[in-house]
């Protein structure tokens, strides 16, 4: 496959956002994706099973589980350097305030449903346990773990996802394309009031005498119909229909998370300010952090592995981009996440789940219309 099919469409043939014409900014890498940073991987588990009355513990099931890691199998005990933002704090992201005190986290990233989040961050451990035995033998880990609520579609307190569906995410998280749309954790997920979940894309970003690659993946279940714009389309007023069919009572539970990864040399204070760059991103497309809107952004670099891992009595260095030459990187951070974002929507289809609740695609004619025509 050429690089140009890998950005129109994920490797099961679903389309993305660049397929309909979209136009976006900047340079993406060969996948447009998270794993464009060298050594980032990704796996899933998707769980959807039966249909119609909602019998809690029996389904029906529309969830699971993703699985990023930031380094590989072998290196996942150096940690990376981070940092994170919280623009509306109704959520959750496990690690977090190790996170804020050290600038840095290791272990796999794994986000799910809101009722998993504690699951996936214990089984983590336990996969830890089984790839690299001795590593937590004298140490204590924090894994990280979010979440984003899917129980308009989903029996969420049934409790589906265990420790068995995390590992194989961890087990089969892979680089190259990956998919989009209603799988992993994404699986139940809704945006703008269509149907959506995961979505993930990449910038190249010149430096000196070098190249290095953002890469944003995120887990997308937030926004209100009317406030929907595609690069600039304030499309809302023309997609008031297909509306959900709502058969039972839907309190809005919206939320975005949102994990940046480079491969640049950038130190804990200028992760945090990548981090902090997302929201512009999501405000493209028309979220606004509303009340119930758990809004979390994690960054990393895999860059300066020597330093992040430290060794006690001896002084470590660190090569970094400065500050004054950080902007084209809140460029790509902007431009990554806006993409990922119309991603996770162009590659889900129409999804039924609890109670025959429905939730439509986005119009793929529409699209087609205003931006290829």
């Amino acid at each position: 496959m050429t690089a140009n099919t890998h950005h129109h469409a994920t490797p099961s043939g679903k389309p993305r956002a660049r397929s309909f014409g979209i136009p976006f900014d900047g340079t993406p890498g060969p996948y447009n994706a998270i794993t464009d940073v060298a050594g980032v991987t990704v796996g899933y588990t998707t769980l959807i099973s039966g249909d119609g009355p909602l019998v809690v513990g029996k389904g029906p099931v529309r969830t699971g589980v993703t699985a990023i890691l930031p380094r590989p199998r072998n290196d996942l005990m150096t940690p990376v350097f981070a940092g994170l933002f919280s623009q509306n704090g109704n959520g959750e992201l496990t690690g977090s305030h190790l996170i804020e005190e050290l600038g840095a986290f290791n272990f796999p990233i794994t986000i799910t449903n809101t009722h998993s989040c504690g699951v996936t961050r214990d089984a983590t451990l336990r996969w830890m346990q089984r790839i690299q035995p001795h590593a937590l033998e004298s140490a204590f880990a924090l894994p990280v773990s979010g979440e984003t609520y899917d129980g308009f579609l989903n029996d969420i307190n049934g409790h589906h996802v265990g420790f068995d569906h995390v590992e194989t995410a961890l087990d089969t998280a892979t680089g190259g394309p990956i998919e989009e749309g209603s799988v992993g954790g994404g699986t139940g997920m809704i945006t703008f009031g269509f149907k959506a979940g995961c979505g993930t894309a990449s910038r190249l970003v010149p430096w000196q005498d070098a190249t290095f690659t953002v890469g944003a993946f995120v887990q997308s279940n937030f926004g209100a119909r009317h406030n929907l714009a595609i690069r600039g389309v304030r499309a809302g007023a023309d997609l008031a229909e297909p509306a959900i069919q709502d058969n039972t009572p839907r309190m809005e539970k919206s939320s975005i998370i949102a994990i940046i990864a480079t491969d640049a040399p950038l130190l804990p204070h200028q992760m945090k300010r990548l981090a902090k760059r997302v929201p512009l991103g999501v405000a493209l497309t028309g979220g606004f952090g509303y009340n119930s809107s758990g809004d979390i952004f994690l960054a990393f670099t895999t860059a300066n592995a020597q330093a992040a891992g430290g060794i006690s009595g001896a002084m470590i260095e660190a090569r970094y981009v400065p500050d004054v030459d950080i902007n084209p990187f809140f460029d790509a951070v902007v431009q990554t996440v806006e993409e990922a974002i119309l991603n996770a929507l162009t590659a889900s289809e129409d999804m039924a789940g609890r109670d025959g609740n429905f939730v439509p695609s986005l119009p793929k004619a529409w699209l087609r219309k205003s931006f290829s025509e």
